[in-house]
């Protein structure tokens, strides 16, 4: 009984601290969850105000292919060695496991799909993201710092109009295009490893390609690049464009920094996620 004296003794002593620590974590769960509602939620105004503003006039051409440009061709020596890399460890890893099996004239068709349905969209995306993602939420970041946009918006010029649709057009054309050179440069990776240094034979390495291959795996390649290529411009331009916003109070170069990060990981994520969504949509 004594025992039982004592708990009940230190449970009234400590109630009130036990009471507080539950209350306070209730209070962190719920500011939790409201900034991240508010955080959707800014983000889907973002996109369909950006959207709206994509279809009113006038209607640039240079902006757009200069952003083509920068998110495109300034992109294209990583997505060669990252394609082609890619492809020459999937010959590799491919050859090994199909001699198991005795099925090494799979191996074209094992590089082809795995690419094209999904390496190629994925490793692409990720390629943009920390190349020109990175820039474009930094670039957004120190103007809004610097107090340029609010300056735009003075002078009755749209910034989403000016800054974001540009760069959204380019994102949604230049990811494809950077998908397809990696998946070519992959397929050719993997003729490399299989073909001429493990001595597959090149004609059925590239039969059982075309015999594999079909137009459903094409088009799912397709999907996931124009997804990701709009979710790429989308998250990272939006946490530039609201770094003001930011519940850490980011100002200054530390914050466009950690501002800059969080869209990084954030994009990354997204681009995971969607891949795993669309592939269970479209298989």
């Amino acid at each position: 009984m004594s025992l039982y004296y004592i708990i009940v003794v230190v449970v009234e002593i400590r109630g009130g601290s036990v009471i507080s620590i539950v209350k306070r974590a209730i209070e962190k769960l719920g500011e939790q969850t409201l900034y991240f509602v508010e955080q959707v939620g800014r983000m889907g105004i973002f996109l369909g105000i950006t959207l709206a503003s994509l279809l009113r006039p006038p209607y640039r051409l240079h902006p757009i292919v200069r952003q083509i440009h920068f998110i495109g061709a300034r992109s294209l020596f990583v997505i060669v060695v990252t394609g082609a890399f890619t492809g020459m460890v999937l010959g590799l890893q491919g050859y090994y496991t199909l001699t198991r099996f005795g099925s090494e004239e799979l191996l074209g068709s094992a590089v082809a799909l795995g690419l094209i349905r999904e390496l190629g969209p994925v490793l692409t995306a990720l390629m943009v993201i920390g190349r020109a993602g990175s820039a474009i939420c930094a670039e957004i970041g120190i103007m809004r710092n610097s107090e340029q946009i609010d300056s735009l918006e003075c002078m009755a010029i749209d910034p989403y109009k000016f800054l974001i649709v540009p760069k959204l057009v380019a994102g949604v054309i230049a990811v494809p295009l950077l998908t397809f050179i990696f998946d070519v440069v992959g397929i050719f990776g993997g003729w490399l490893v299989g073909v001429v240094l493990l001595g597959v034979n090149e004609g059925g390495y590239f039969q059982g390609m075309y015999d594999s291959v079909v137009w459903q795996d094409v088009e799912m390649g397709i999907v996931k690049s124009l997804v990701f290529g709009l979710l790429i411009i989308w998250l990272t331009a939006a946490k530039g464009f609201y770094l003001h916003l930011e519940r850490d109070g980011a100002h200054g170069p530390e914050g466009v920094s950690r501002v800059t990060t969080n869209a990084v990981v954030l994009a990354s994520v997204t681009i995971l996620i969607w891949d795993y969504l669309i592939s269970a949509v479209m298989l």
